[in-house]
């Protein structure tokens, strides 16, 4: 076994005791919206949001509910916060339904913050908030 299959195994039990607790669960990814950042089928380790925690800053990666539909989550970038809420878009503007459809998103259907992708191996690792994650200019 390579050494990154195992260090993607150690993070998988790691996620897996993690989402056993209940501060985290995992997520994973079913469309294009966040491309290239993320790809359909990356599975995502995800920090669940408590009520008075500290929120996510611009550049993060969050899980939000559908305003227009509440049962359907999806992962998309924050870029502002405001008054009414978050501002979340995806990376794929051609391919995402973000905020430019439905406004800021209230801050109860804000469920998350990505900090790891677990799965596929080969693109596993720690996801923050830093410029690695920021789309390019080409991607707008």
């Amino acid at each position: 076994m390579s050494a990154r299959r195992r260090v993607a195994a150690a993070a998988l039990a790691a996620a897996a005791a993690a989402v056993a607790l209940g501060s985290f669960e995992r997520v994973e990814v079913a469309g294009p919206s966040m491309l290239p950042t993320l790809a359909p089928g990356d599975r995502l380790l995800v920090r669940r949001h408590r009520l008075g925690a500290r929120r996510p800053q611009p550049g993060a990666l969050v899980v939000v509910r559908d305003p227009r539909a509440p049962q359907r989550r999806t992962v998309k970038r924050l870029v502002a916060v405001t008054e009414a809420g978050a501002v979340v878009l995806g990376d794929n503007p051609a391919a995402s339904t973000d905020s430019r459809h439905w406004g800021p998103v209230p801050w109860s259907l804000v469920t998350g913050t990505v900090v790891y992708r677990y799965a596929p191996a080969e693109r596993s690792g720690r996801l923050g908030t830093g410029e690695e994650l920021k789309p390019s200019a080409a991607s707008r």
